[in-house]
């Protein structure tokens, strides 16, 4: 009866990805149920279970994948339980349960201190606190300049209604989640097609998106060795010079070939440079999109889908399978055709656990979306290029869509609820809960050459 009255929290036999896990499910189990009430929704009959179930995923999971128009089926109410949502799913449910305990001056546990590590991607568990400290304050400091940027825009054009929308749309960017107010204004699902050549508000996304994707440790390196590139983490050299070849290189594609399409004639030169830019670093988990999707070629929705599935960095509000993964696989790639043992970066080697999970993170992601994108055209009877986007977007908790999801059947919304948790907590942090801890070679078997390729 004793252990049985320990909280999960507390109990020893739970590893921290276990708690991890447990946290955001008890996270989308309230959320269901706030936005199953009444008054969640504008209509007093109140959202379906599975419609809630949908929407409180995808607001956990920082996703942005909609059944349901945010600003024209849900209540004020329902928009705040969404946004609530999205601030703790994007820090991270252990983080915003840490910070309760920060500021009621409660005492942390070591056990704590090791399941923050594992939340934020932390290097070593000393200091943690403090660093907890430092993301929170430096989060809320980036939201509210997004807020009073965005609010510079919507308030002159909607009153006080501007600065919940500034407000609103500054966190669900930081966080990477996508979900938008605009339905009212410009159209059910429009996103932010209203705003494709604002620059105001294009900048403000964009910096939301970026800083919030780039990772907690890459912020606390640059705090400590402000601009001296050459001193900080190996990690932090990784994950800028990723992020900045896949910027380049996504805005080079959008720009030159993507936009120069017939459907994309009537866009001017300014629409053109604002919507690459923006197209580009959306697919980073953020979700919003200044222009329709489902106009893109084939090619621009196969870039998008890859830009989805690598999405931000470790330790950040983005999902994906992360830029240091794709990094370590074709630094790993380029050591095996210069016939190296291991693959070098700035000056260092690559541990060969980082080139094991990163393979392993690789194959994860690609069979999910593909068996998930698979699956939805099966059932619903989708062109697979559409129902591929779908489940990328879902399992790298993108919120992109090219308008399929609120018409799939409730087998494929299941499909997407289950994509968009397991990207929230991550691939390793499912296997590493439900695999055993024991980790001791007691003895190996023979080895044996196998000729790959």
């Amino acid at each position: 009866m004793g252990e049985m009255a320990v909280p999960f929290w507390k109990n020893d036999r739970i590893t921290p990805a276990q708690i991890i896990i447990l946290g955001f499910l008890l996270l989308i189990t309230v959320g269901t149920v706030l936005l199953m009430l009444p008054f969640a929704t504008n209509n007093p009959s109140g959202a379906p279970f599975l419609d809630a179930l949908f929407t409180a995923t995808s607001a956990t999971c920082v996703t942005g994948l909609v059944v349901q128009d945010t600003a024209l089926y849900w209540s004020p109410f329902g928009q705040a339980v969404i946004l609530v949502l999205i601030q703790i799913g994007g820090m991270g449910v252990v983080t915003m349960a840490v910070a309760i305990f920060i500021f009621s001056g409660r005492r942390i546990s070591l056990k704590q201190r090791w399941v923050m590590q594992e939340s934020i991607s932390a290097p070593q568990v000393g200091g943690i606190v403090r660093q907890t400290r430092f993301i929170l304050k430096t989060a809320v400091i980036m939201e509210a300049a997004g807020a009073v940027l965005l609010a510079l825009r919507f308030c002159p054009g909607m009153g006080w209604k501007g600065l919940w929308y500034a407000v609103f749309h500054s966190i669900s960017a930081f966080c990477n989640a996508g979900f938008d107010l605009m339905g009212t204004s410009s159209g059910p699902c429009s996103s932010m097609t209203a705003y494709t050549a604002d620059a105001l508000v294009n900048i403000a996304l964009i910096l939301l998106i970026v800083l919030g994707g780039i990772g907690f440790m890459t912020w606390q390196d640059f705090r400590e060795h402000k601009w001296h590139v050459r001193t900080m983490r190996l990690q932090t050299k990784v994950v800028l010079s990723t992020t900045a070849v896949l910027l380049v290189g996504g805005f080079l594609y959008f720009y030159f070939y993507e936009f120069r399409q017939t459907q994309w004639r009537e866009l001017g030169a300014g629409e053109r440079f604002w919507a690459a830019l923006f197209q580009t670093v959306t697919p980073r988990t953020a979700g919003f999109n200044t222009v329709d999707l489902s106009e893109m070629t084939q090619p621009g929705q196969l870039v998008t889908v890859f830009l989805m599935l690598v999405g931000g960095s470790p330790g950040s509000t983005a999902g994906g399978f992360k830029t240091t993964t794709l990094a370590v696989l074709l630094l790993t790639t380029a050591a095996v055709f210069r016939r190296r043992d291991t693959a070098h970066c700035f000056g260092r080697r690559l541990q060969e656990e980082a080139v094991h999970s990163a393979t392993a993170l690789l194959v994860i992601y690609l069979l999910l979306a593909m068996t998930g994108g698979i699956l939805i055209c099966c059932i619903d009877g989708i062109p697979l290029m559409g129902a591929l986007f779908e489940s990328a977007s879902a399992v790298a908790t993108v919120g992109l869509s090219l308008g399929y999801t609120g018409g799939l059947s409730a087998v494929s919304r299941l499909i997407l609820i289950f994509l968009m948790y397991f990207g929230r907590v991550g691939g390793l942090t499912v296997i590493y809960a439900v695999t055993t801890k024991g980790t001791g070679k007691v003895s190996q078997f023979p080895q044996e050459r196998l000729t790959v390729g």
